[in-house]
């Protein structure tokens, strides 16, 4: 059972210099330190895979790892909520490249024709980057519960471990002030490692959109195109280095790594911020959160919608 009080912090209007400061200097800060609960330390990289290479590079996934047991023929739907400052410390951290950075999120996977209820379990994600390695942190929340943290700022009493989670995501909001920016939403289609790449995890993102209204998860909102339909985001993720099998392959289809953040897209895209240095290709069309076309119609060579 969930118990929602109100929280005793009261939000301020923006967060002061000498607290961040403070914040970001502190070794043991528990900002800093991943709790062992629902916790990922792992290296990222990431390509943008034009559509026609697809075909391909999927076939060659499939030889050397296995599909999620969890995605299904079609992978599944990814829908994130992303919270931030009203002069956007997130997303500057992360054009910046600060060492230590972070975001928080709130995520649902599935459809949206699914529908989503009050007691649907959604993440609620701490994601930040120490250096060179990524540690996502998160708890499992009914939806419902998840507004009341994230959005209404009460205080959750959270059976378990996961407390000392619920208050930190609750004392960086209200700190730093945070509300909901942006949506993004895309379809996954994941494979794990096996054998001598167990711990790798190599996903292949098609149809990335995102808007900056109608938060609520429930909405069949239109969105837009936040990275053009004609390319995938391919991203690599490995608990130490990714195997040479995995950079040589990317090598022969001509990938170069880059800096894709889909929330900085998001941002960009609706003329949030200026767009950066790193803003990809995108596609000024609205669409509808349908659902692509069958895996054997994108086999086939048709470029993901």
């Amino acid at each position: 059972m969930f118990r929602t009080r109100h929280s005793k912090a009261e939000p301020t209007p923006g967060h002061s210099a000498s607290a961040a400061d403070t914040e970001e200097r502190d070794p043991g800060g528990r900002l800093r330190a991943p709790s062992k609960l629902h916790a990922f330390n792992r290296y990222e990289l990431k390509y943008l895979v034009p559509s026609e290479q697809v075909p391909d590079l999927r076939a060659e996934l499939t030889a050397r790892m296995t599909r999620d047991r969890n995605a299904g023929p079609r992978g599944y739907g990814v829908w994130s909520l992303y919270y931030d400052t009203d002069r956007l410390r997130f997303y500057y951290e992360k054009i910046e490249g600060l060492k230590f950075r972070r975001k928080l999120r709130i995520r649902r996977y599935g459809e949206l024709e699914e529908g989503l209820s009050e007691d649907t379990p959604v993440s609620v994600e701490i994601k930040q980057r120490v250096n060179r390695v990524t540690q996502k942190r998160r708890v499992m929340l009914p939806y419902d519960v998840a507004r009341e943290l994230c959005d209404r700022r009460q205080r959750i009493e959270h059976p378990g471990s996961d407390q000392d989670f619920v208050d930190e995501v609750l004392d960086l909001i209200v700190r730093l002030d945070l509300r909901p920016v942006a949506m993004t939403g895309y379809r996954r289609e994941p494979y794990v490692g096996t054998d001598a790449d167990l711990g790798l995890r190599v996903t292949l993102d098609h149809r990335v959109r995102g808007r900056d209204r109608d938060f609520d998860l429930r909405a069949q909102t239109e969105s837009r195109y936040i990275i053009s339909p004609h390319f995938a985001v391919m991203e690599v993720k490995a608990n130490e280095r990714a195997p040479y099998w995995v950079t040589d392959m990317a090598a022969r289809y001509g990938l170069q790594i880059q800096r894709i953040s889909k929330y900085c897209q998001s941002v960009e895209a609706h003329g949030m911020a200026p767009r950066s240095i790193f803003h990809l290709p995108e596609e000024d069309v609205v669409t509808e959160s349908r659902p692509l076309p069958t895996r054997e119609t994108s086999e086939a060579g048709s470029a993901p919608r």
